[in-house]
């Protein structure tokens, strides 16, 4: 009995030093950010008196129509991003796990822009999109698609399409390559038994090969939900949330509410309210793909 105590307690002591820094770092912050929530903060350099006003914060912002919408083009902008990274990586990874000449340097090369940082990458597709020298106009005039240069992030109707494009150019090769790892381990009897019995291509990947690696690419699905449904970054530099506040997300939403109008109370309630669909979204992300998985 005392060597179990005693191994509890190695545990829990080992695991202290990573307790405190989350807690530094992660908790703290929250419960600060949690009781803002039910203030009516506001950042100024002019000593204030806050006032604790309870869920105030919260049913204005379920019946903010700005914070809705800016909650249903987060939304677009996961399910597109992430669904399109998926189909887009899952095709590569079965390109790359063909055998031809050249695929060491292929698969070493796909990685590049997953390795470019998020700004670097925004502002390389912002000048693609410029709509005076942007490549992309030059190329689709050229190509005779298009009668003259357009404005791509100045169109409220596809700015928001385009960003999606350039995420999605940037985060597939990671997708790519989670499911090229885990095609490595379908076994190759199985596909050669299937072959011989003259099941197709496509039954075969979806009867052998989707059940094999949907585990991986479901741990890869949830994280890539997670970084797309709080995305700011690409936005802020390619749009700042125009035109029109087509692009504006609600994490971007957050930020003007906090550091633009400097209302620390709402938007720290806004950013709670963010952070809670952002789980629900998650775990029945999870659920669903995890039900899928059964029934394959």
């Amino acid at each position: 009995m005392s060597s179990l105590f005693g191994a509890r307690l190695q545990k829990w002591l080992l695991l202290a030093p990573a307790i405190v820094v989350l807690s530094l770092i992660s908790f703290i912050p929250f419960v600060k950010t949690l009781w803002l929530s039910f203030t009516d903060s506001e950042i100024s350099a002019l000593p204030t008196v806050v006032s604790f006003i309870g869920l105030e914060n919260y049913l204005y912002a379920l019946t903010d129509p700005d914070f809705l919408d800016s909650i249903g083009r987060t939304l677009y902008f996961t399910f597109t991003s992430v669904s399109a990274e998926v189909i887009l990586g899952v095709g590569v990874a079965l390109l790359l796990n063909q055998q031809f000449k050249g695929r060491t340097l292929v698969r070493a090369l796909i990685i590049l822009p997953w390795a470019i940082p998020t700004i670097v990458n925004a502002v390389t597709w912002r000048l693609i999109y410029n709509p005076d020298y942007g490549a992309l106009n030059s190329l689709l005039t050229q190509l005779g698609i298009i009668g003259e240069y357009r404005s791509w992030l100045g169109d409220p109707d596809v700015a928001m399409n385009m960003i999606v494009l350039a995420d999605v150019w940037k985060n597939f090769p990671l997708v790519a390559y989670v499911a090229l790892a885990a095609l490595q381990t379908v076994p190759s009897d199985m596909l050669n038994a299937a072959r011989i019995e003259g099941a197709g291509a496509l039954r075969r990947f979806y009867k052998i090969t989707l059940p094999w690696i949907i585990g991986p690419l479901l741990v890869i699905i949830v994280l890539r939900s997670v970084e797309a449904f709080r995305v700011f970054d690409i936005i802020y530099v390619m749009t700042r949330g125009g035109p029109a506040n087509q692009t504006k997300t609600a994490s971007f939403y957050v930020y003007q509410e906090y550091f633009s109008y400097l209302r620390s109370g709402s938007g720290s309630a806004y950013a709670i309210l963010v952070a809670v669909i952002s789980i629900i979204l998650i775990i029945g992300y999870y659920k669903a793909a995890k039900k899928q998985n059964n029934t394959l």
